[in-house]
């Protein structure tokens, strides 16, 4: 098979992992020699969180597997185009895309051949063969094997960026149901000897000279999981990331919705789940990490241990709690504004700074492009409070939910109701 083809199946079967983002890792020095930064713009699929474009080659070594998952397009069962690069390949392939400027780094991932010690050798030695004989600086993200040795992902950890090790689904009845071969206590240990390894890197740079420090995955690991393949609601995905994080100190969980395949099992559901299901865990998943914000209060703004698909987590948290509302953008601590709907982390951080100085006032927020009217209900300014009763209104969320872009960034006396 041509390498064109092996590129056309092998790209295609890996958008199903989302798990791809490049953020968090290391600067390196580029004066020492190689090719490849970990900064920079290009073609771009990944962004890092200050809005770097990150451009990745995002491919599977094989798309052929010994597991029959019932879930996964490659399946060992599954009546697709199977194709696989050789180690060589796919090293030409990363270091040709990079010096036309298509790409900044590889994220690799693949289907199980032979054993998944076999597997995880070929990952490595793409990544061995990038860093030692090409002196590859880009980043790399290896997406590990969890039935792998123990030292073939530790040797991985020396190479790659971030490692990832799928947990897949939310439960491990789940996981017993629709992938029997696979194994949640395996993917569990193999989670916690990378954290050990990763942390041990870390304190060893803390106590010793930059360049003596051992390299380990700076990036850290992440995971992903697919939704809607199975019965778990939201209480149960969101109480799953909790855990991971606390356990593992991951840098992401990473939420894919189920996508309906060709002669699937009787045991999946006949449709995807809609996709704003996806996008709200994505908005828990940040108020958890980033805004304080517990796991019982993100799930009380929804039903039946879903969250509310039609407004974000924040809102329907804060239409619950009318009595904390309104808050004083002058004087609130920074964990109560992180409260206020419209308000992101960023944000808050440039408006306690700015009112050291100065008072802070409506257009100041609107010179900010803030959504107003979803701020303003919420929110007292130098020059606004909101309009007596307001926060008492039972079509409060029907006045906030259907905003526009101009009523996003309208001017205060333009929202009279408000």
């Amino acid at each position: 098979m041509e390498l064109r083809r092996k590129l056309e199946i092998l790209a295609d079967a890996a958008k199903y992992d989302a798990s791809c983002a490049s953020s968090g890792t290391e600067k390196r020095d580029s004066r020492k020699g190689g090719i490849g930064s970990t900064e920079g713009m290009g073609i771009c699929h990944a962004y890092a969180p200050d809005g770097r474009c990150i451009s990745l080659l995002k491919v599977l070594l094989t798309n052929a597997c010994v597991f029959d998952c019932a879930y996964c397009i490659n399946r060992a069962s599954s009546n697709v185009p199977r194709a696989r690069f050789t180690v060589q390949e796919l090293v030409d392939l990363t270091l040709h895309f990079y010096r036309r400027n298509y790409i900044e780094g590889l994220f690799l991932s693949s289907g199980i051949i032979r054993s998944p010690d076999y597997t995880m050798e070929q990952i490595v030695e793409v990544a061995r063969q990038l860093r030692e004989e090409h002196g590859f600086q880009g980043y790399i993200h290896l997406k590990t094997i969890p039935d792998a040795a123990p030292e073939l992902l530790a040797t991985a950890g020396r190479y790659a960026d971030r490692l990832s090790i799928n947990v897949e689904l939310p439960q491990e009845q789940s996981l017993k149901a629709l992938a029997p071969e696979k194994d949640a206590p395996g993917i569990r240990r193999a989670m916690a000897r990378m954290r050990e390894r990763i942390d041990a890197a870390k304190e060893a740079k803390r106590e010793e000279r930059r360049a003596a420090a051992p390299r380990f995955a700076p990036a850290g690991q992440s995971t992903q999981m697919i939704i809607g393949a199975d019965a778990a609601d939201d209480r149960a995905v969101l109480g799953t990331t909790a855990n991971l994080y606390a356990s593992y100190g991951l840098r992401r969980v990473y939420y894919s919705a189920y996508s309906p395949i060709p002669d699937a099992s009787s045991l999946l559901p006949p449709q995807a789940p809609p996709l704003v299901r996806e996008h709200r865990l994505y908005q828990a998943d940040w108020l958890l990490r980033f805004y304080g914000f517990e796991l019982e209060e993100i799930l009380a703004g929804g039903e039946g241990g879903m969250l509310d698909p039609g407004i974000d987590p924040k809102l329907a948290w804060a239409l619950k709690h009318r009595e904390r509302f309104p808050v004083d953008v002058n004087r609130a601590p920074r964990e109560m504004l992180l409260r206020v709907p419209g308000l992101g982390a960023k944000t808050v951080d440039r408006l306690l700074s700015a009112r050291r100085h100065r008072s802070i006032r409506s257009d100041d927020l609107a010179r900010l492009r803030l959504p107003l009217a979803k701020l303003l209900p919420f929110l007292v300014t130098a020059d606004h409070r909101p309009r007596g009763g307001l926060l008492d209104r039972s079509d409060l969320r029907r006045i906030i939910a259907p905003q526009t872009g101009f009523a996003a960034l309208a001017k205060p006396q333009q929202l009279a109701l408000l």
